[in-house]
This record gives C-alpha cells, sequence and structure tokens, in this order.
C-alpha cells in the first residue's frame, strides 16, 4: 500500500494524520517488519475508529474503505481538480500525471487486506468493506454529502482501469466541483488561523423552500429575480431585506441557496466581528466556479461600532472591485443598519437653505450600499390568520377556520405578537396538542 501511496503526484500531498497518509505508513512498517504485531493492530484500530468516525458523520454503508477514497478525491484541492472545476478535462500534459495517480488510486480501491489480517489475526479490513450501517433514520448527517460520495464510490468500484477513474472522478468535478464547496450548500466563516482562512460546512441547514412562507409574493419574487440574475451571469445588486422580526427575512434567505444549490450558488455566513476579514474571504473564493452569497443575518451596529466600515469599503469605493461571483445579502430589523442618535445633528451645516449632516450621511450610505431593499413588514390580522391557516392546512390539522382563527389569536396575545414566526409557533403546538391527518 505504502508503495502505491508513494506514486501519488496531484494527490499526494496531504497532512500526516490524514488516514491514507497513516495507512501508508502502517502497511510500510508491516512489510519491513519494525513493529510488533500487537502495535500494528493498535495503530491499525486507531484508523479503523477515525474511518468508522467519518462514516456516522456522512452516512456511509457498505464498502467504507472505497467511501474514504471518494471522498478524498472529491475533497483534494489541487492545480488538476480546480482546473477541471472550471473548465473541464481539457486535453494537457496535465493530464498524464492525473493518470498516474487514478492508477495508483486504482490499486488502492483493490488492494487485498487478507495478508495483513492473516498475519495479524484481525478482521477489520474484511468487515468494513461489508459495512452495515445502523437506522440512518436515526443519524444527523449531511445526506446530500453521503449521498454524492456513495454515487461516485460505485461509479468507481466498476471502473475497469485508470481511464475510468479518471472520466468518474473528472465528471463529478465538472458537475459539482471539488473540495468543501462542491458537496455543501451553505458555510460558517471560522475566520483566519494558521492555515488560512477556515469555512465550516453547515450540515444541518433547513430544508425550506419560498412556498413554505406564506404571503410576501412581491417580496420573494424580488429577491428570486436578483438571484436567478445572479447565477445566470448577469448583472445583479446586493440585497438588504429588513422589517420586524418574525417576518421570513432570514427563511427568505435559506429558501433561495436550497433552491439555486443545484445551479451553482452557495452561501458563506460571516458575523460583524469578522468583518475585517471580509476582503480575504471574498479574495478566497473569486476565482471558484460557484456563485456565492455572502451572508450577514440580523446585521445591525450600535453608534460605537466601526466594523461597519469594512462593509462599505467591501460593497463599494474600495480599490479592489467586488468580483462577479459574490453578492452580500443581508436581513436587519433596522432600515438604516447603524443606530442614530440626536447627537449625530451636531455638526449640521447651512447653506442657501439647505442642511446636512456628515455623520448622519456617514450612517445611511451603508444602507444605501445594497442595490435592492425589500421590506417585510408585520403581516395584518387578517394575512396573520391566513398564514396560520395555510400553515395548519400544510400540516394536515383538522381544527376549522374559525377554532385556529379563536386560538391563534390567544397564542399571539401571549407570544410576542403577530408575526409569520409567531404563526408556525402557534401550529408547532397544534401538532403537538391536537390530532393531525
Amino acid at each position: 500500500m505504502y508503495s502505491e501511496i508513494a506514486k501519488l503526484i496531484l494527490y499526494g500531498d496531504m497532512p500526516t494524520d490524514c488516514l491514507l497518509y497513516q495507512m501508508g505508513e502502517i502497511f510500510r512498517d508491516f512489510e519491513e517488519g519494525k513493529e510488533t504485531g500487537a502495535i500494528l493492530t493498535r495503530r491499525i484500530y486507531t484508523q479503523i475508529k477515525h474511518l468508522l468516525t467519518l462514516a456516522t458523520d456522512y452516512g456511509f454503508d457498505k464498502n467504507l474503505w472505497h467511501n474514504y477514497l471518494a471522498y478524498y478525491l472529491i475533497t483534494n484541492e489541487n492545480p488538476f481538480s480546480l482546473t477541471c472545476e472550471k473548465v473541464g478535462a481539457n486535453d494537457g500534459s496535465v493530464n498524464h500525471f492525473a493518470l498516474n495517480d487514478f492508477a495508483a488510486m486504482k490499486s488502492l480501491f483493490d488492494y487485498d487486506f487478507s495478508e495483513i489480517e492473516t498475519a495479524l489475526g484481525i478482521d477489520c479490513f474484511s468487515l468494513i468493506s461489508d459495512y452495515h450501517a445502523i437506522d440512518k433514520k436515526e443519524l444527523m448527517y449531511n445526506k446530500n454529502v453521503s449521498e454524492k460520495v456513495q454515487e461516485l464510490s460505485r461509479q468507481l468500484e466498476s471502473a475497469a482501469d485508470a481511464k475510468g477513474f479518471f472520466d468518474a472522478v473528472t465528471g463529478f468535478y465538472r458537475d459539482y466541483g471539488v473540495g468543501m464547496f462542491g458537496l455543501n450548500k451553505a458555510f460558517r466563516f471560522a475566520g483566519t488561523g494558521a492555515g488560512g482562512l477556515s469555512f465550516l460546512p453547515i450540515n444541518n441547514m433547513d430544508q425550506v423552500v419560498l412556498d413554505d412562507l406564506i404571503g410576501y409574493e412581491i417580496q420573494k419574487k424580488k429577491l428570486v429575480d436578483n438571484t436567478k440574475a445572479f447565477v445566470e451571469g448577469r448583472k445583479a445588486n446586493n440585497v438588504l431585506l429588513f422589517g420586524d422580526a418574525g417576518t421570513g427575512k432570514s427563511t427568505s434567505v435559506k429558501a433561495i441557496v436550497n433552491e439555486f444549490y443545484g445551479d451553482g450558488l452557495r452561501m458563506i455566513e460571516i458575523y460583524k466581528h469578522q468583518f475585517k476579514d471580509l476582503s480575504n474571504l471574498i479574495s478566497a473564493v473569486k476565482n471558484r466556479n460557484y456563485k456565492f452569497i455572502i451572508y450577514m443575518d440580523d446585521l445591525s451596529f450600535e453608534g460605537f461600532e466601526v466594523e461597519y466600515k469594512f462593509l462599505k469599503a467591501v460593497i463599494e469605493g474600495g480599490v479592489e472591485t467586488k468580483p462577479d461571483n459574490v453578492l452580500i445579502y443581508a436581513t436587519s430589523n433596522r432600515r438604516h443598519l447603524i443606530q442614530e442618535n440626536w447627537s449625530d445633528r451636531n455638526d449640521m451645516e447651512f447653506s442657501d437653505g439647505m442642511h446636512r449632516s456628515d455623520t448622519m450621511q456617514e450612517k445611511l450610505s451603508l444602507a444605501n450600499r445594497f442595490g435592492v431593499t425589500i421590506s417585510f413588514s408585520k403581516p395584518s390580522q387578517k394575512e396573520y390568520f391566513g398564514i396560520v391557516i395555510g400553515l395548519a392546512r400544510r400540516a394536515g390539522i383538522t381544527l376549522s377556520d374559525e377554532e385556529l382563527k379563536a386560538e391563534a389569536n390567544k397564542w399571539e396575545l401571549s407570544h410576542g405578537g403577530i408575526s409569520g414566526r409567531t404563526a408556525q409557533q402557534f401550529i408547532n403546538y397544534v401538532e403537538g396538542t391536537y390530532t393531525v391527518e
């Protein structure tokens, strides 16, 4: 096994704690007789545990070794895989090196573990080659990632040679991309560390769609039209969704990501204390073959906070222009984002009957840099009842309209007032209390 791993060129740059690297070291020591059987067994079991952890995290089943190698190929960002993501597997000298690597990977796919199992008296490799996972309904894992990895694993199992590997893997890069951006819809920006920028995939993102948000048809259409233009490569604007709490602003953004994920849309959530890294974040994704929404939830600034200056510079006005594959979507309960005080008027100037305040203009200019602003206002009581009834019928609740209205009215009086969120919370309560069809 070590000799096959050592042949890897494009895919050979791996950290020393990588499972594949550690397996190579174990098999080298086994072949050279450098370690006792007990030590080798302990080292093997450590890596098997890591493999089982990965399998649990992603819901892998059947041949876990094959699933792991497919996952390794999918997530390995190198010059070849990144080029395939952008322009496909064109003819070029790099293909020679890729075929070399895929020949080695096929050997690893077909590796015979029986020799080491017999020598050490273990059967773990046989077990992971025909692994039966517990009921996946009980597991919390990213089904999107799991399905893609296992499908590629099945294709590689049926590949006859290195060329078959080449076609399957480059086809995956073409369709989905490479690395975590190819596998996941949404990410949380984890900041900058010794290893550079860090992104954490959001594995349990709501599977909400726009039809789940009852009402607000004009607002949804504006958001869809702008996002559709963005993913199709046409001109689009940054978007500010503002209005009352619980009206569906954040839900609309999540639904947009779910709707356009298949068109290459990805979302990265960032918090305002990280805005100093905004330029670096955008630089890290500007050359990828995806469209990115940089998402800022519940955005607002107090008078003493200055992070908004980083955001202003990125949106418009900096020396470096924002790349075409990045937009900023923000939600806020404030129309103007930055807290205003009467003291802001202290620098008021008067000229020919006109007046202005530099401080006020500075604070108002941030919201004005969003090309599209969408207002989500609190629903009227009639609209609130309409949302409640619509959600109830979708959930199979058999109470009459009048009963729902009466109970929903009682609920909102003691649970934060009228809003779409209050309506959903009421329906959750009813589903847990009353019989549904």
